[in-house]
């Protein structure tokens, strides 16, 4: 028997899934892991949203960030793991994705804005401070990179990407939605993430201290890993252990008789 085993037959049995994602689902897709050892945390100081609001020196150095990321999310296509999420609302079995990443490729994989929640934003559009006014990045960092001037909107208002900046506050709306589907879900799959960044890795656990199936997919530890809580902890890359547990899963039983 393999490890994905057990893991399908969670799945299969599950009805309404909670799906929490990390930077661990989206590295198969080009993009960088932000708290592995090759981080990108490691390497560049986050720019506090106060900072951003009060220094133009503080927007120049965050656009400057935006602008090196920006070819990575832009040219990042979903992988067999987003695709399997998605086979999984089409399915009917999904109560939410909740994600932490920023890179928009749930959604660029088919899952739909009813069943997700970019909790810390996201950097396909660009969102201006004061009308909320939503954008593409693209013309704004092609204008950055050409000038060297923050963006700002028609109405004067500051824009950046859409994504929480470190300081600011994430959408009530979310948490709301969050703690809905964590209170609905029958099944809550984590995957690649290292559950260590809160709120958003309450929710899951949430979920599993009221007795909810709780199953871990990373590369590495996580914080929740000891946790009672924890149904089924799989060491491994989302992208080669989620599909075929999804496929088997979702596989119409075999003809008898």
């Amino acid at each position: 028997m393999s490890d994905t085993d057990p893991f399908a037959a969670l799945l299969r049995d599950a009805q309404r899934i909670l799906v929490f994602t990390g930077a661990g689902i989206s590295t198969g897709s080009g993009i960088r892991d932000f708290r592995g050892p090759q981080g990108v945390w490691k390497t560049r100081q986050p720019v506090y949203f106060d900072d951003f609001v009060d220094s133009e020196s503080a927007r120049i150095e965050y656009w400057d960030q935006k602008l090196e990321a920006w070819p990575s999310f832009r040219d990042a296509r979903p992988n067999v793991a987003h695709q399997a999420v998605v086979a999984l609302e089409q399915a009917d079995r999904l109560q939410l994705v909740l994600t932490q990443n920023i890179d928009g490729l749930h959604g660029r994989a088919g899952t739909s804005p009813e069943r997700l929640v970019e909790v810390h934003g996201t950097a396909s559009e660009v969102e201006c401070l004061s009308c909320h006014q939503r954008s593409d990045p693209g013309p704004h960092m092609e204008a950055f990179a050409a000038t060297r001037r923050p963006p700002v909107c028609d109405c004067g208002g500051f824009l950046k990407p859409a994504t929480i900046s470190f300081g600011q506050s994430l959408r009530t709306e979310d948490l709301r939605r969050a703690a809905q589907a964590a209170e609905a879900c029958d099944l809550v799959v984590a995957l690649g993430s290292t559950l260590s960044v809160h709120p958003a890795a309450s929710f899951p656990l949430a979920a599993a201290e009221r007795g909810t199936p709780y199953v871990i997919v990373n590369r590495g530890a996580t914080d929740h890993d000891a946790h009672p809580a924890v149904t089924l902890r799989l060491e491994g890359d989302v992208v080669e252990i989620f599909p075929p547990a999804v496929d088997a899963a979702l596989r119409p039983p075999p003809a008898t008789g």
